[in-house]
């Protein structure tokens, strides 16, 4: 997951910090510049790296990754491991893993999400999902890329009850719905795993994929990839949490991306009724995780910015749930429970028009 972009700022003696004056001073040494470089904050990701402009030339980013909360070392090698396939990850100009200090090779500005409309989706789609099938045909890497386990899928989903109800809203739940959630999670891990295993990105979506006009994408949040269910990335790029298009368009893109890959070999034949499923569901497994993530994200970490972007995965997860009569008790729980709490929050817009432009 990646921050709303803000624009840069600045960072001077005012707004500065030891962690940060220390990078400025490893870049410069690194360039062999003869001086502290000059650095402007950047929109960051989910996590606790911090990003920052250079002022070089070419443009550079310093990334400031705290080798006690991050692994730049896991960073640097699967950035490494995906360039070598061709995906254009930031090329790792220099690295100090042991201080957790990065400069990146700058990929510019132009997030998918800010142009995209009903002009351009067809063109930057394609090129998002025919660079999306060139990572799933990457081969695993023996103790780099670790399975997208059963119980790590269900731990992700697991921090709906506890971040979304408990913390965030203040339900406790009972023993007959904690055993609803289970009996619905036990569906979706089951789907997903009878899937076919690819490279799996685990955040490729709008505001992780950079256009660069005239070359391929540039590919951002990569250090979380995973051996995993072969529809994930295509849920995460077709169900943005960040922007939504019609049913009809997505299960066309969906269907069509899915012929693709069994024509390349990353698929065996599978009927589309079974496809759409598996991407559904998967799709419902990303979305109860983020219903919880992003409470998470404001209440430990103090990043209120995803709040707003909840109604949209409401939309999402009860669309699907309500779609399939093994997963519409969740979707009649979750209506009658929760969403009366959510309508209170002061970031709350009508879930039923999110994402309509």
């Amino acid at each position: 997951m990646r921050e709303p972009f803000t624009g840069e700022e600045s960072v001077t003696k005012d707004n500065t910090d030891k962690r940060l004056e220390a990078l400025s001073q490893w870049a410069g040494r690194a360039l062999r510049t003869g001086s502290v470089l000059r650095l402007r904050k950047l929109a960051g990701d989910a996590g606790f790296r911090r990003y920052f402009r250079a002022g070089t030339e070419p443009p550079l980013v310093a990334v400031d990754s705290p080798p006690e909360r991050t692994n730049p070392a896991r960073f640097v090698a699967i950035a490494d491991y995906l360039r070598r396939y061709g995906i254009h990850t930031p090329m790792v100009v220099a690295a100090d893993v042991e201080r957790g200090f990065m400069l990146l090779e700058d990929l510019g500005d132009k997030q998918l999400l800010g142009q995209l409309n009903d002009d351009s989706v067809e063109t930057l789609y394609a090129e998002m999902l025919s660079e999306l099938l060139c990572l799933q045909q990457i081969p695993p890497a023996e103790n780099l890329l670790p399975c997208y386990s059963r119980e790590l899928l269900l731990m992700e989903m697991r921090i709906l009850p506890e971040w979304l109800a408990n913390r965030l809203l203040g339900y406790s739940l009972d023993t007959a719905e904690e055993q609803l959630l289970e009996q619905t999670f036990a569906l979706l891990l089951d789907s997903a795993c009878e899937q076919p295993k690819v490279l799996v990105h685990r955040d490729y979506h709008s505001r992780n994929l950079m256009v660069r006009d005239g070359e391929r994408p540039g590919v951002l949040d990569f250090q979380d990839a995973v051996w995993g269910p072969v529809t994930y990335d295509l849920a995460s790029l077709l169900r943005d949490c960040y922007i939504r298009w019609p049913r009809e368009r997505v299960e066309h893109w969906a269907l069509t991306y899915a012929a693709t890959a069994e024509a390349a070999g990353v698929l065996e034949p599978v009927q589309p009724g079974t496809f759409l499923r598996w991407f559904d569901w998967m799709g419902l497994q990303r979305h109860i995780k983020v219903l919880g993530l992003f409470p998470r994200l404001y209440l430990r970490d103090g990043k209120p910015g995803y709040l707003p972007d909840l109604p949209l995965v409401i939309r999402y997860t009860l669309e699907v749930s309500d779609r399939y009569p093994e997963l519409r008790p969740f979707a009649d729980w979750f209506r009658e429970r929760l969403l009366p709490l959510v309508e209170r929050q002061e970031w709350y817009r009508d879930y039923r028009s999110a994402g309509n432009r």
